[in-house]
């Protein structure tokens, strides 16, 4: 089996990964860009034995932490807020939580990526999350037409200590749900009651406000398609609800509206 034939199906993941670590779509596929140049040149081998998918991320995070902690801490130096407020989580910290939060792997996994023993995993879990629930609460708007589903997603978000100002089942009812409140973050389905779009939902709610938004979906692959802009924050139904829990907190701490609020 090729090179590209073993690393496609995890190659829409990685990406996802890599935006929600570096905090930027085009940043993010550019080291998994360069990851992937470093395999087909022969310059990195996936290691035998790890699995193709666990092997494709530790490649990534040698390239990342090879090069990626070296730009951050440049343009940190130069005056640039986002970049300092993203390296408030030491960057171990972040992957160890990312990797198991949001990419499902176990502690076991995370450590043969990250290249150290699971016990260090889970003390960097620890860290990363004290770190990111001392950002400040916000308001949250939650597309979703099953009723079930979206009780159980308010659950978790008032866990965390936000507050729910409005819930939504139609492209129409999403719409004047924000021109009500404006929410700080906005956590949608694609399919909704109606037959309308979560996707279309969340375009109108854009245009208007620059809030970080987060795809709950059983769909994935109509978002993750490389032909047009995609979320950094996409979480495959069934869901975790430490999975939903970690991109919150890493959406709102990414986000560059909530950068600049803290800065």
């Amino acid at each position: 089996m090729s090179l590209l034939a073993r690393l496609a199906p995890h190659l829409p993941y990685v990406r996802r990964y890599a935006r929600a670590l570096t905090g930027d779509q085009s940043t993010g596929d550019n080291y998994v860009r360069v990851a992937l140049e470093a395999l087909a040149a022969g310059e990195r081998q996936l290691p035998s034995d790890m699995t193709p998918r666990v092997a494709l991320y530790h490649v990534f995070h040698t390239i990342w932490s090879s090069t990626g902690a070296q730009l951050e801490s440049g343009a940190a130096t130069e005056g640039d807020d986002a970049a300092r407020r993203l390296l408030r989580i030491a960057p171990q910290s972040r992957q160890a939580f990312l990797l198991t939060a949001l990419e499902g792997f176990t502690p076991s996994e995370a450590a043969q990526i990250l290249a150290v023993d699971p016990r260090t995993v889970e003390r960097l879990i620890s860290e990363a999350q004290s770190d990111i629930d001392a950002e400040l609460a916000t308001d949250v708007l939650i597309i979703e037409d099953e009723a079930i589903i979206s009780a159980d997603i308010e659950s978790l978000v008032r866990e965390l200590g936000h507050r729910v100002t409005g819930t939504a089942t139609t492209h129409d009812e999403a719409v004047d749900a924000v021109a009500r409140h404006t929410p700080g973050l906005v956590l949608a389905d694609i399919q909704l009651a109606d037959g309308s779009s979560g996707i279309d939902a969340v375009k109108d709610i854009l245009r208007q406000f620059d809030v970080p938004v987060i795809f709950i979906t059983a769909f994935p692959e109509r978002l993750l398609t490389g032909e047009r802009p995609e979320p950094t924050f996409l979480i495959t139904k069934p869901f975790q609800p430490e999975t939903v829990k970690a991109a919150i907190s890493q959406a709102l701490f990414f986000h560059p509206s909530r950068q600049k609020a803290a800065a």
